[in-house]
């Protein structure tokens, strides 16, 4: 009977760590604590580039491009928030008064106007 050969493994990165690019990342300790006391409320015992890996994907998930609300929708979203506005407004201020803030409420600040998707461009 021949004896099979058994490989010894060699160095090199471990099969278990999967394919990936290798990243250095300095952190703060500040940084380093807040993600270590994360790491102990998980399951089992995770590693610390798990956990900032873990960390990482949870913070771009919530990065979606949202999509585009239909007409219908965003007509009852305005209406919606005028009715709570004129619940809140002043009511010792002017008809025309609370017709001004009203409106500015309602179409936000100009400087994060172009932000929004919802409305159209300004032309240049």
């Amino acid at each position: 009977m021949a004896k099979k050969a058994t490989r010894k493994r060699g160095p090199g990165r471990p099969p278990t760590t999967g394919i990936g690019v290798p990243v250095l990342l300095r952190c703060h300790e500040r940084f380093l604590t807040a993600v270590d006391r994360w790491r102990a409320k998980q399951e089992g015992n995770v590693s610390r580039p798990d956990a900032i890996r873990r960390l990482a994907e949870f913070g771009l998930s919530g990065t979606q491009p949202t999509r585009q609300r239909s007409p219908k929708a965003a007509a009852k979203a305005f209406e919606l928030a005028g009715e709570q506005i004129d619940k809140l407004i002043d009511p010792s201020a002017t008809a025309e008064e609370r017709q001004q803030r009203k409106r500015r409420l309602l179409k936000g600040p100009g400087e994060f106007r172009d932000l929004r998707s919802d409305l159209p461009k300004p032309k240049s």
